[in-house]
This record gives structure tokens, C-alpha cells and sequence, in this order.
């Protein structure tokens, strides 16, 4: 088969080429004053991202304008017909004919023309989901997690073929956020493979998961095969199917089934639906759409239980029970002592402090010689268990910065030097010497933190600034050389000393003003949150000097540790351990804040805008009036009308 792009005359390209040479084509053409939001084409099907858009937000864009494009006959397409104003276009030519742009337009062209009807369909879906605006459908495609955890629900299946999946990319501390759901080739693909195989499975051995809600009398059995087709359609898309989407489904049945095997045509309607856009995302259009309690009641399971909903969300949906503010909120409730959402509350907490990045680090084995996966695997879960004591029992959410105990395993009271728990992560109160205190005062937090040999004070500050204070630190400036001077046997030093270099160059020290000094009051641990009295600082023998043979050994050192700290912005912040710091951003309203923004940027799958400033106010000063009990912000949350889907109108 020829390539689309060949006919065209133009070249192969992948899909960031978008990105890279056809957007800025169509930018400099200024196609977005007019395909904007508030531009006079706003009405059209065509909708550029915002000025400030992400890479991949225009990338998804790119994929999107599949919608424009005639598969058949790529040089009729709208895409091609409407900017070079071979057909009339209201702007008039945008991109002259037969210049260099149009060859990079007809190369994209060719890109989208190669697509399946399958890609183009997940494509487009997938732009809408990145076009912005307040007043638009949202379009969130299921986290790894939530497909796990979907097909479970659905098909019975705990085989968790997501996590062979391409890993999901973190944006602003999330996987589940909108603007970075896109769906790659190797995504779809994975997609693809995992429906096939899911279906497969389901019907190995017979229905042994009763997804046939009838015993079909023969192959041709029209009234249990539309029964069928309803009934898991309904689970699979999370709604009731439409007539069309029903005929569609039931041509794949019977075409299969024509062989006389009614199982057949069941398995191949699954797997199809499987690779659906309809299953893999989750469109949200708000009070105005078809499917209004269906979409609150998905937006519950996948929040609170990270997961479809289940039978009885199903018939509040379709009973039109959730829809008023004080309907979500008993439903929520009822929903929060079920198992589940203790498990959607530590995914949560999981991608908001980077659980990833403990249990996959590494750690000098020379120097950390206890470091392993299971210490790693103890660290997190006793950040749970201190995040779930504070959540399941009401406790002040606040005391995860102070609280003077924890719930520590053997491994971690080695690490600590603390009496063994009689059982595993059992909760153990910590000496009044011991500077530990919350979150600060777990191996978690000073692991995540620190470099495979040695702590990172600027890791460790700029984490509190992003986690708990939700502020963004610019990076360095481009070709900035942010190599600190090498630690030799003729001049040892400690980090604080190293750092100063950022704090004396005028390009560092406005970004590490902010950082650095937070960094240094948590010296006293080291790089897997074991105590230290002295900067233990080893010199090892060169690459080169080894190189030339030359017999040196390597050189120990026990420097004085400087752990006077503060945080730039706050007032009386001086601190020197991490309960002191715990205390301080315990009465801190932006760290308080910060807690609501980073529930909502999960619950919401984005960023707050300034649309949003009255909400987080309203949750904050909810979260606030109840004693910072974390369970009171969830319910907040979801009576919320920006949760609910419910237009919020924003006055000047």
C-alpha cells in the first residue's frame, strides 16, 4: 500500500513533526486570532490551543485535525483546501501555494491520512481533551491505574495489562492530567493488543464471568444478543449505548456469530469496544449533555474508588440522584467507607509525593549498604500509614507535618535506631531529641530528596516549595554551568559550603535563595534518612588516578554540620530539624492551600486557573472550618460546581 504522504509528494514524518515544523507555520499565518477562543471563527469546528500551550497539548492538537482531513483523497482535505484558499476561507490564503509551508502542511496531511479510522477516532477524541477553554467538553482518558483497575471491574481480569503499557508522563506532579493524555502510536497499539487478549480471556473455558446476561438459544439469537449489547455496553462506556453505536456493535456480532458461535460474536464486540474512545476516555459536557448523572457518577468511582462505577452509581445515574450538591455529597460519603477509596486516596498520595522516585532510586552501595527495595517499599508505607491514620480516623490533616510518632517496620526502627515495633508498622512515638516530626521526619521524604551518594539540600528545598507550598521555581537559564566546585583531599567541604557558589553568583542566587536555605536544615540526614552527627564525606580515587595506577586510597572525613535553615517568604521560619519545619507550615496558609490545590488538580485531572481562585477559596475556608479533616475536603470538593460539571460563571 503507498504511504498517503508519498502521493503527496511529501515526506515521512512522526508526531511531534507537528509541533516542531507545521505549528509555527500555522501560528506565524495567525490562524489562532480567528480559530481561537474568542476569535470570529470560535463558532467553527476548529478551535486553536491557547497562546501559552504546552508541546504536547499542540501535539495532541496536531492529531486532532484528523478530523479535517479526507483519508481518501488527502489533497481535497479541508486542512489543505481552506488555509491555501483553494477553497473559499474567510481569512482569504494563509499559506501561499506551492511554497516550502505548504510542502511541511502536505507532509502532515499525509501524516493523518495514514491513520486508521480507529487511531483517528482516539486522536480526535483525544484533542478535545486539550483544546482549553472553560466553556468546552473535557475529554480524560483512564489513567494506567484506572484501566487496571476498570477491567478488573469489568471482565474479571487482575492480570493489570496496563502496567505493560508505555509509562505515563507526570504534569504538574499528576499522571491523570487532561493536557497530557494524549494517545500515541505505541499507547494505541498497547491498546490494541491488550483488548484483543482482555476478550480473549473473557470467553477462555465459557462466560465464567457471566458478561452474557442470557442463555442464547442458538448463534442467531437476536433478543439475548441485544440484551448482551446493552447490558455490557452500558458498563463499557459507562452509559447507555445509543441506537447507532448499538447497530454498530451488533454488524461485528453477527458477523462473527454467522459461523454459529454466539460466543464468538460476543468476544470481538468486547474487544472492539475495548479500543473505543468511548471506553478508554471519559467525555464530560455538563448539565447540558445526554448523559449529565452518568458522567457525575463517573467522576465519583474514578476519583474516590480509581475505578468504574458499580451498580447501585449505575441506578442513582439513571434515576437522575445525582445531580444536586447535597445528592453527590451523600453519595460520596457512603462511598468513602467502602475499601476502595482508601486505595484512590493512596494512588493519590503516591503521584503527589513521588513514591515513584523512591522505589525506583538507587543508592551508592559502598555508602548505604542497607538500601534495598524492600527498605524502599518500608519507606513508603509508612507515609501511608501516617496519611491513612490521619485521613480514615479524622485527625487534623496537619498533624502530617508535626505528628511526634510514626508507624515504623523493623527495617525502618534499624534505620531510625529506634526499639523494634512488636509488629510491623506498628505506630511508634519518636524520642523528643530526635528532630523527626511528620512527613519531614520519614526516610520517604530525605530519600526522594537526596543524590544516589550524598543529600541534595536544593532538592530537598525546591520539593517543599513545589509539594507543599504548590510554588514553581524557574529552571536555570540555558547554558548557566550549575556544576559545584569538586570535593578534593586538598579542600573538604560541606554541601552548605559547596552551595555557597549559587548563593555568590548573582545567574544562581535568585532561584536558590528560595531553595537552598530550606534544604540545609534537614543535613543531619543523610541520603536514606538515617541521623548523622557529622558530614561523613568519603574522597575515592579518581578515574584517572586509577587509570595510571597510581596506589591511593580512599580518604574519610568528619565535617561539622551547619543545620540552620529558613523559608524565604515566611516570617519567623528559622528552623534546624524537620519538626520545626513541620510546625511552622502546619499554621502556614499556603501550605494549607497548597493541600486543597494539589486534591483538586487530581480530582480535576488540571491546573487551577484564575477561574477557578473562588472554588479554592470556598474549599480552603470548608477545609479550614472543619479542623483540616481531610475526608470534609473530599465532600467539599465533589458538592463543588466545577466538580459536578456545573458552569461557573466568572464576572470581571
Amino acid at each position: 500500500m503507498t504511504w498517503p504522504a508519498a502521493e503527496l509528494g511529501a515526506a515521512r514524518v512522526d508526531d511531534a513533526f507537528f509541533a516542531r515544523k507545521v505549528y509555527p507555520i500555522l501560528d506565524q499565518a495567525q490562524c489562532r486570532l480567528c480559530h481561537g477562543e474568542k476569535g470570529v471563527a470560535s463558532t467553527t469546528r476548529l478551535e486553536f490551543p491557547r497562546e501559552d500551550a504546552s508541546a504536547a497539548r499542540i501535539t495532541a492538537f496536531g492529531l486532532a485535525l484528523a478530523e479535517f482531513i479526507d483519508p481518501q483523497n488527502p489533497r481535497n482535505s479541508l486542512l489543505f483546501q481552506k488555509p491555501t484558499n483553494r477553497q473559499q476561507h474567510t481569512g482569504g490564503e494563509r499559506i501561499k501555494q506551492g511554497s516550502d509551508e505548504e510542502k511541511l502542511l502536505l507532509s502532515w496531511i499525509g501524516r493523518l491520512a495514514e491513520l486508521s479510522a480507529e487511531e483517528r477516532s482516539v486522536a480526535i477524541a483525544s484533542g478535545l481533551s486539550h483544546a482549553g477553554g472553560p466553556h468546552h467538553g473535557v475529554m480524560r482518558r483512564l489513567t494506567h491505574s484506572q484501566y487496571n483497575n476498570t477491567v478488573r471491574d469489568l471482565l474479571g481480569d487482575r492480570t493489570q495489562p496496563a502496567n505493560q503499557f508505555p509509562p505515563e508522563d507526570f504534569i504538574r506532579g499528576f499522571k491523570n492530567q487532561a493536557e497530557g493524555q494524549s494517545v500515541p502510536p505505541l499507547l494505541a497499539e498497547a491498546y490494541g493488543a491488550a483488548a484483543e487478549k482482555l476478550a480473549r480471556n473473557a470467553f477462555r473455558g465459557g462466560d465464567r464471568n457471566r458478561l452474557v446476561p442470557c442463555a442464547p438459544r442458538s448463534a442467531a439469537d437476536a433478543r439475548c444478543r441485544m440484551k448482551f449489547l446493552h447490558s455490557f455496553g452500558r458498563l463499557a462506556f459507562r452509559r447507555p449505548l445509543t441506537d447507532q453505536e448499538i447497530a454498530q456493535y451488533d454488524a461485528l456480532f453477527r458477523k462473527e456469530a454467522a459461523a454459529g458461535d454466539f460466543p464468538r460474536g460476543a468476544q470481538i464486540a468486547v474487544e472492539a469496544m475495548l479500543q473505543s474512545p468511548r471506553f478508554l476516555f471519559r467525555m464530560e459536557r455538563g448539565p447540558e449533555g445526554p448523559w449529565y448523572s452518568y458522567e457525575v457518577a463517573a467522576r465519583l468511582s474514578y476519583f474516590l474508588w480509581d475505578t468504574m462505577p458499580d451498580e447501585k452509581l449505575f441506578r442513582l445515574a439513571e434515576a437522575g440522584k445525582l445531580e444536586t450538591p447535597e445528592q453527590v455529597g451523600a453519595v460520596a460519603r457512603e462511598m468513602l467507607r467502602d475499601s476502595r477509596s482508601r486505595k484512590s486516596m493512596e494512588e493519590f498520595l503516591s503521584q503527589w509525593l513521588r513514591f515513584d522516585r523512591v522505589l525506583n532510586t538507587i543508592r551508592d552501595r559502598r555508602l548505604y549498604r542497607d538500601f534495598n527495595p524492600e527498605l524502599a517499599a518500608a519507606m513508603t508505607e509508612e507515609t501511608k500509614r501516617l496519611f491513612g491514620d490521619l485521613v480514615w480516623n479524622d485527625g487534623n490533616f496537619m498533624d502530617f507535618f508535626t505528628a511526634d510518632y510514626g508507624f515504623i517496620s523493623t527495617d525502618l526502627a534499624n534505620l531510625y535506631k529506634l526499639s523494634e515495633p512488636e509488629s510491623e508498622f506498628d505506630r511508634v512515638d519518636f524520642p523528643e531529641d530526635s528532630g523527626r516530626g511528620g512527613i519531614f521526619g520519614q526516610a520517604m521524604f530525605l530519600t526522594v530528596t537526596s543524590k544516589p551518594s550524598d543529600t541534595s539540600p536544593t532538592e530537598r528545598g525546591l520539593y517543599v516549595r513545589e509539594h507543599f507550598l504548590c510554588q514553581e521555581v524557574p529552571p536555570p537559564p540555558p547554558g548557566l554551568n550549575a556544576s559545584l566546585p569538586p570535593v578534593t583531599d586538598e579542600k573538604p567541604m560541606t554541601n552548605r559550603e559547596r552551595l555557597n557558589i549559587h548563593l555568590t553568583s548573582e545567574s544562581c542566587a535568585s532561584c536558590h535563595r528560595l531553595i537552598d536555605p530550606i534544604g540545609f536544615g534537614f543535613e543531619n540526614y543523610d541520603a536514606i534518612g538515617r541521623h548523622r552527627d557529622k558530614h561523613y564525606l568519603t574522597i575515592y580515587p579518581t578515574r584517572d588516578e586509577v587509570m595510571k595506577g597510581l596506589k591511593k586510597k580512599e580518604t574519610k572525613y568528619e565535617l561539622p554540620i551547619d543545620s540552620s535553615a529558613s523559608v524565604t517568604g515566611i516570617v519567623d521560619s528559622e528552623f534546624s530539624t524537620p519538626k520545626e519545619l513541620g510546625e511552622i507550615l502546619a499554621k502556614e496558609p499556603s501550605c494549607r492551600k497548597c493541600i486543597v490545590r494539589q486534591l483538586f488538580r487530581y480530582a480535576m485531572g488540571r491546573e487551577e486557573t484564575p477561574d477557578d481562585r473562588a472554588v479554592i477559596e470556598g474549599l480552603y475556608a470548608d477545609f479550614r472550618d472543619s479542623r483540616f479533616r481531610f475526608r470534609e475536603l473530599i465532600i467539599s470538593l465533589v458538592q463543588s460546581d466545577v466538580f459536578r460539571g456545573v458552569p461557573v460563571h466568572v464576572y470581571p
